[in-house]
């Protein structure tokens, strides 16, 4: 026995020894990238992009292996029926999440633009994978609260990838609606003639054509000069003309934007194409209306979109520039530069002014109707290419591209079809999944460095603190208190739009454990000058704590009781003091 005992423990040796070996083996496999997870609990490929059922399982990975900083919640249903679903990012154990100043984000309110869901997905994972291992982002998660959705349109989402399309449809959701005004919903659809999954172009051989194919690179076409003759006419996206009415696939998914459903500033469809019937008429867009509703304390709020490369904020119409308070474009416009030094390529522009009028969009609903500072950023910018400003849908840098960086899986070379209607054509063009979008290899970069303007952001709303409290006996049992009450960050507790139309209610401070005789507002403390409030005066309301600034209030306090004070504010979340 005492023999057999000896090989038992010998054996149990070895094998803890081997399995320590191992782990270190592991361990040495890696050395640890600067500014990314080592070995992050949720294991994630960001050169690809995710179909519902992907993005759920990736969601509920996070919710268990983080489960005091991820928790995971349907928001509402889609038009047919699927969950929007909502991840709540932070520390829970340093309080409510209702409690702490909060950032929005969410990606692919448009059906097409579906790298937005990755970068939102990223954040999310970013922001759980390191905390505890970086200060700042632990930190962060302790003060702020991130409530990130990755898709704002569900449906479309899937049938953007699952179905033929090309790189622009469908903008919209998945209501059918009768886009060619022939009486019939939804009868004359994309064909993918080839069956390879994309929607691309359809050319024909014409003696009346205008373009030429290039003898040095077949894949190209180029329109000839005015006096001279082509070879090709363009018959436009390959498909078939299903009820004769003379054009191609002109009743498919749609036409509906959900940029143009919110309700600020909409417009009916004959004024802004899209519009769809009155403002929330999307089942998506009320759902995320009703939750932001729900939520005061979002203070800043980030949507994705594609294409280039651009960080915009509102007005989108020209008639609502007032909206935008000099005060808090100051903060827009700081935020936003910033932004612009860590993302190459990307470029601060005014929707109105520098891009074009729109009218109902959820980038001025969100600050115009809830007065929360909102960017909305236009991903992937063919900068990243190389590194060059070309232009957008420029043939010969998407050519390069397909030639040397993606190896010819950008573009569908040109094949010969019998078309029952046009005869012989021939069919092929670039894909879906490029020129809109980023490819696989330029995704991390791309969605690190948008993550890290949301968190720039999210960083820059309030954060407060009692700063200082000092006492003065007044003789006869009697105490001044004055307490000073910093904003540490950019963002005011009420923006501008916000205390215009008082949308949430004031901050207050409060004393707590003293007997209160009166109440102030310190307005200038070198000429004491102050402003009495003489209804509750033991919890002082104010209108507004500047960013980077700070207000001071007075109270006239009896008794020598310890007491406490106290600050609350819907956007800037919570702060106390104890003596």
């Amino acid at each position: 026995m005492k023999f057999i005992n000896c090989i038992y423990t010998a054996a149990l040796g070895a094998a803890l020894t081997l399995a320590a070996t191992s782990a270190s083996n592991a361990q040495d496999k890696y050395f640890r990238a600067i500014g990314t997870p080592h070995t992050p609990k949720v294991q994630v490929s960001w050169n690809r992009y995710h179909t519902n059922l992907a993005l759920e399982e990736i969601m509920r990975d996070m919710a268990k292996k983080h489960p005091n900083l991820v928790k995971m919640e349907s928001i509402g249903k889609s038009f047919l029926g699927n969950d929007i679903w909502v991840l709540t990012v932070t520390d829970f154990k340093t309080g409510k999440p209702e409690d702490k100043p909060a950032m929005w984000i969410d990606g692919n309110i448009h059906s097409n633009e579906i790298q937005g869901t990755e970068f939102t997905l990223y954040t999310a994972w970013y922001l759980s994978e390191m905390f505890g291992d970086l200060d700042f982002i632990t930190e962060l998660l302790q003060d702020k609260v991130f409530y990130i959705a990755p898709t704002i349109n569900p449906d479309a989402h899937d049938y953007f990838i699952k179905e033929p399309n090309n790189q622009n449809s469908p903008r919209s959701g998945m209501m059918i609606f009768d886009n060619d005004g022939d009486g019939e919903y939804g009868e004359d659809p994309f064909d993918d003639l080839d069956n390879n999954g994309h929607i691309t172009m359809m050319i024909r051989k014409s003696p009346t054509g205008r373009y030429v194919k290039d003898p040095m690179d077949p894949r190209k076409l180029t329109m000839v000069a005015p006096e001279q003759k082509g070879e090709y006419e363009m018959l436009g996206y390959e498909g078939l003309d299903r009820d004769g009415d003379g054009v191609v696939n002109d009743d498919g998914i749609g036409f509906y934007d959900p940029n143009r459903d919110w309700g600020w500033n909409w417009q009916p469809d004959y004024v802004q194409r899209g519009a769809l019937r009155y403002p929330f008429s999307v089942p998506e867009n009320r759902a995320v209306m009703e939750f932001v509703m729900k939520h005061p304390n979002i203070a800043g709020a980030q949507s994705y979109h594609n294409y280039g490369g651009m960080i915009l904020r509102g007005p989108g119409a020209q008639e609502d520039i007032d909206t935008y308070n000099a005060s808090d474009v100051r903060i827009y416009d700081a935020i936003a530069k910033k932004g612009e030094e860590f993302m190459p390529g990307y470029r601060y522009l005014v929707v109105y002014k520098d891009l074009y009028s729109v009218f109902g969009g959820q980038l001025d609903w969100f600050y115009g109707g809830r007065g929360i500072f909102t960017y909305s950023n236009e991903l992937m910018t063919s900068y990243l290419y190389f590194h060059k400003e070309a232009g957008r849908n420029n043939q010969d840098e998407q050519l390069k591209v397909d030639s040397y960086l993606t190896f010819g899986d950008a573009f569908v070379n040109w094949k010969e079809f019998d078309h029952p209607q046009f005869g012989k054509i021939e069919i092929g063009g670039f894909k879906k999944n490029f020129g809109r979008l980023h490819p696989g290899f330029l995704m991390e970069q791309d969605a690190h460095r948008n993550s890290a303007f949301t968190i720039y952001h999210a960083y820059h709303t309030p954060k407060l603190s009692v700063m200082d409290v000092r006492e003065v006996d007044l003789g006869s049992g009697l105490k001044e208190v004055t307490a000073t009450i910093y904003n540490e960050r950019l963002m005011p507790t009420h923006s501008s739009q916000d205390l215009k139309y008082k949308i949430e209610k004031p901050d207050y401070i409060s004393i707590v454990g003293a007997k209160v005789v009166t109440g102030f507002v310190v307005e200038n403390q070198d000429f004491n000058k102050v402003t009495e409030q003489k209804v509750n005066p033991e919890k002082i309301a104010i209108d507004n704590i500047p960013g980077m600034d700070a207000v001071k209030v007075r109270w006239i306090v009896s008794g020598n009781s310890n007491y406490s004070i106290h600050v609350e504010s819907a956007k800037g979340g919570k702060a106390s003091w104890k003596k």
